[in-house]
């Protein structure tokens, strides 16, 4: 088989997998309920206005740190390099005639989460300097083009899967055809849709009528749960709940981030705990033999709310840098990291776990660190164990270094920072068992080591800047319209008064109480909120294996033990 037909047969299988490697379809099969629900309401956020800023100080990973979690300051040559080198797969894998960048290599097809991808890539190379503005705003001004003209599944939302050169919607094999629709996908999409209307103003209009011409009543449900679309054995749409503990959190965030009351997504109940090397790792409490979608523990999710959001909540962040509002996300991200220490310093493999393709069958795997009730369990999308599948994963390794400033995380960069093809992109990773390197690059991939190289320098790459008025606010706000009610749209020129004393109602628990937090200093808020700052891993109190003594079989002989 040749290296081309290697990556077209990968792209095929992986691509048949993408949506459940970010969370899975399948989930629990109840549907919304009849009729469409209400999200005429904004997001009733918290207010964190009320903290005061000194009592907050800043995380001390690096004593020299200015601020921001982990790593932060330019980057080196070598760095800088890694960067043009991750840029070079976007320029390798683009198609000109409609913006889009293959998800995979050469093989012409991608998906919102991968697009979204190509946009933290694109973000990162402008702002790296790798890129100048002219070339950004030409690549930009096409892919809005291209994302505001898509043909939608069934007039609601984005399809699954893309053709990169035409455009045009397709199947899993490339064909033209429909597949349903990820809320996972749009969330990450929706993430990034933000930054692009936040840091780039001028763009904010074309942006804005990206999302404006999706359909939300079936996708947000009242209650704040998000649900995914497929086709069922009979041809029609099937909603379908999509999204466990880490991924669900993180698309959620997105509609927030534009107004939608998710709630139900955000919360990450019900929660389980798994002990593995000392460290309380959270996991979906869902059972999947009754919602028959595997609770994967993964470390991609973590990483992607820490470089772009910061752990923080989807609001203006009023906390400054070193503090997460949502605090829970960074001590289950600390978790994350130090359990995947743990391992090494345990048992000597450098561990940096991802769901990630591989050449060849399986094609795709989800590395997970707990998985179907074992530990550093690694399965494929039909739920076969692959340990030689294991590697560790470019993305997950120079995430992790960019989060976390400790010698681990060094050593992890120099595994997988010259990893890449020269001109066309980062390898997927390395194989825990030696068995090299896995040849395939990824828009993906590329993209979140951009996103962790411009993390060093700017920290946390959403930034709120644009105070303007958005054409997402104003369009179809006539009173006498109905646009904005029949497609479900936040209506945020509508305020309704309060009537009640909601202070008066039970508050929901915390997903962490202060007392549980191990890795990150609490901060209670006034409204019941939980943030965390000083978030750090422990100086290793985690004693290396030593060896068991025994007794010899037999006694050696007197004149051996003469020097």
């Amino acid at each position: 088989m040749s290296e081309r037909q290697k990556v077209f047969a990968a792209a095929v299988a992986v691509l048949a997998a993408i949506s459940p490697a970010y969370g899975q379809e399948a989930g629990d099969a109840t549907p919304p309920e009849a009729g469409q629900p209400d999200m005429s309401q904004p997001v009733p956020l918290p207010d964190l206005t009320s903290i005061a800023r000194d009592t907050v100080t800043a995380p001390m990973t690096d004593p020299n740190n200015t601020g921001f979690f982990g790593r932060h300051g330019p980057l080196t040559p070598k760095e800088m390099q890694m960067a043009k080198t991750a840029w070079g797969y976007f320029e390798d894998a683009y198609q000109p005639d409609t913006g889009l960048v293959n998800a995979v290599g050469s093989y012409p097809s991608t998906t919102l989460w991968d697009t979204a991808s190509y946009i933290s890539g694109l973000v990162a190379a402008y702002e790296l300097g790798i890129i100048d503005k002219r070339t950004f705003d030409t690549r930009a001004t096409k892919l809005i083009s291209t994302l505001r003209n898509l043909d939608l599944f069934r007039g609601e939302a984005p399809n699954k899967v893309y053709n990169t050169k035409t455009g045009a919607k397709v199947n899993y094999a490339n064909k033209p055809g429909e597949v349903g629709f990820s809320v996972l996908d749009m969330g990450r999409m929706l993430v990034w849709l933000k930054i692009l209307e936040q840091r780039y103003p001028y763009l904010a209009p074309g942006v804005d009528n990206i999302p404006l011409r999706w359909s939300f009543c079936n996708i947000v449900h009242e209650d704040g749960r998000l649900f995914g679309s497929i086709v069922g054995s009979d041809g029609k749409t099937k909603y379908v709940q999509e999204g466990r503990l880490g991924y669900e959190e993180y698309a959620a965030k997105g509609f927030a981030l534009w107004g939608f009351n998710v709630q139900g997504a955000l919360d990450p109940q019900p929660l389980a705990y798994t002990d593995i090397y000392g460290v309380k790792v959270p996991y979906d409490g869902r059972d999947p033999r009754v919602y028959h979608n595997q609770n994967y523990v993964l470390t991609e999710s973590y990483l992607l709310d820490g470089l772009e959001l910061g752990w923080d909540l989807p609001v203006t962040d009023t906390m400054g840098p070193g503090v997460a509002s949502m605090g829970w996300r960074a001590e289950f991200a600390h978790r994350i990291f130090e359990v995947q220490r743990r391992r090494f310093e345990a048992t000597g493999i450098l561990t940096a776990r991802s769901e990630h393709q591989v050449d060849g069958k399986p094609y795709f795997v989800y590395d997970s660190i707990f998985a179907d009730g074992y530990p550093w369990n690694t399965l494929d999308p039909s739920g076969v164990y692959q340990p030689d599948r294991a590697a560790i994963a470019s993305k997950a390794a120079i995430g992790m270094w960019a989060l976390w400033d400790v010698p681990y995380t060094d050593l992890l960069m120099q595994a997988v920072g010259d990893l890449y093809d020269p001109g066309k992109g980062f390898y997927e990773g390395l194989y825990e068992n030696g068995n090299g390197y896995i040849p395939l690059r990824t828009a993906n991939n590329n993209g979140i080591i951009l996103a962790a190289l411009l993390y060093k320098v700017e920290g946390p790459i959403l930034q709120h800047l644009n105070d303007n008025t958005k054409w997402w606010d104003m369009a179809y706000s006539d009173p006498y319209s109905d646009t904005r009610p029949n497609k479900c749209l936040p209506q945020p020129m509508v305020q309704q008064l309060s009537c009640c004393n909601c202070s008066n109602l039970p508050q929901p628990e915390p997903a962490v109480k202060l007392e549980d937090f191990e890795y990150c200093r609490p901060i209670e808020t006034d409204n019941g909120m939980i943030a965390a700052t000083d978030c750090h891993p422990e100086t290793s109190l985690f004693e290396k294996p030593q060896p068991r003594m025994v007794l010899p079989s037999t006694c050696p002989a007197p004149w051996s033990l003469t020097k």
